[in-house]
């Protein structure tokens, strides 16, 4: 059961600092690492020094950050579909995990209303065989799995969702997100109770092994950005093709808010959280929130104009008047749970964060080496206060 408000009065914000030394050598299974998020989660655990798997489709994207920075450099990548129970089960016992990141998803709303059959067996099915090969892994201690800030039941209300708040899902996605959070639940409750010694599925012979059980956790982030990220109908994306074309961005919900963050924040919040489920599995084993600070929360219309003036040379935007699917209106994320029971806190603002993702979109323009400039910005980045001020 998630912390309630009351049971956060007291509590200390404790250091946050991710532990180079736990990581260092470290067996890790990743899913999902050809992908935006994963290729930038892939290259930090890299530089911590991380003994990682990764399994993952070939990237979605062409061009692609798990391309354009090496990211398969300094890992064993497979290339594998979580909708076979099978070859996961078997990439995952082949890399002997202590810790699991499930990241792998069909992650687009639009591309949801598309494909809602994939995006379900993807989405839901991927997730209960993720964890079901985990059961049939030992030596596993901690699991993250990673969701999304639309997986509550949208009210369209000012309030930040809390992580006891009821899963939905207007969309496809959504809903398949809020599923996910629901299976995770359920295979926490029935077979991965924290800090529990719990008896490894029967082999042939009918034969148990008793063992620690894994500690299981989801994580839910806002809007992420970043550089490299050449998602179709996703904004930040879509501008910085535009302005690069030299053409104005067509924007759908200029009035829409989000709670905008860039990439680094909740990659660092899921590798924060694992260390944390391994050291303390009782105590982490639940559901978190990632999301920006309350004034990093803002329309879609003020990131076009923010963006534009950090780009110059007459970038613009116009309306797209077309005819769109449904797609969330007001949404944030309460995170003080994580701030007060992880520690955790972003450390960019919302202008350094488009900052940082014009930088690096100018340095691809340039041809500059993209793994060095992605592992510097991680660099940078676990440099900076545990609250920067710049918004």
């Amino acid at each position: 059961m998630g912390l309630g408000p009351r049971a956060l009065e007291g509590l200390g914000v404790s250091s946050a600092t991710i532990d180079r030394a736990f990581w260092r050598g470290r067996r890790v299974f990743l899913t999902g690492h050809t992908g935006f998020k994963g290729s930038w989660m892939s290259l930090w655990l890299q530089a911590l020094g991380a003994e990682l798997t990764g399994y993952a489709l070939a990237p979605a994207t062409d061009p692609s950050l798990f391309v354009l920075a090496r990211v398969e450099t300094g890992m064993h990548s497979v290339t594998g579909d979580v909708r076979s129970l099978d070859s996961l089960k078997e990439a995952l016992v082949a890399a002997r995990p202590e810790v699991v990141i499930h990241m792998a998803a069909q992650p687009l709303v639009r591309e949801s209303y598309r494909t809602p059959v994939e995006t379900f067996a993807t989405n839901v099915m991927g997730t209960v065989h993720l964890l079901e090969a985990v059961r049939h892994t030992p030596g596993v201690r901690s699991v993250v799995v990673v969701t999304t800030d639309k997986c509550y039941q949208n009210r369209e209300w000012v309030w930040p969702y809390r992580e006891d708040d009821p899963m939905g899902g207007h969309d496809p996605y959504s809903a398949s997100k809020g599923c996910a959070e629901l299976v995770t639940a359920a295979w926490r409750a029935s077979f991965f109770e924290p800090a529990a010694t719990s008896a490894a599925p029967a082999g042939a012979d009918g034969s148990t092994n008793a063992r620690m059980a894994p500690a299981v956790a989801t994580a839910r982030a806002g809007n992420v950005i970043g550089g490299g990220d050449w998602s179709p109908d996703r904004l930040v994306p879509d501008i910085l093709a535009a302005f690069a074309a030299g053409r104005p961005v067509a924007i759908r919900n200029p009035q829409a808010t989000r709670p905008w963050q860039h990439v680094l924040e909740p990659v660092g919040g899921y590798l924060l959280l694992a260390e944390r489920l391994f050291h303390a599995p009782a105590a982490h084993a639940q559901a978190w929130n990632f999301g920006p600070e309350p004034r990093d929360v803002r329309p879609v219309r003020a990131i076009v104009d923010r963006m534009a003036a950090l780009w110059g040379e007459g970038a613009r935007a116009v309306i797209d008047a077309g005819d769109h699917p449904h797609e969330a209106s007001l949404l944030a994320l309460d995170i003080a749970k994580a701030r007060h029971a992880l520690g955790w806190q972003p450390r960019l603002g919302l202008d350094r964060a488009l900052g940082l993702t014009v930088d690096w979109a100018r340095a691809h323009a340039r041809g500059e080496d993209l793994r060095a400039i992605t592992l510097a910005q991680i660099e940078a980045y676990l440099h900076l206060p545990s609250t920067d001020t710049a918004s």
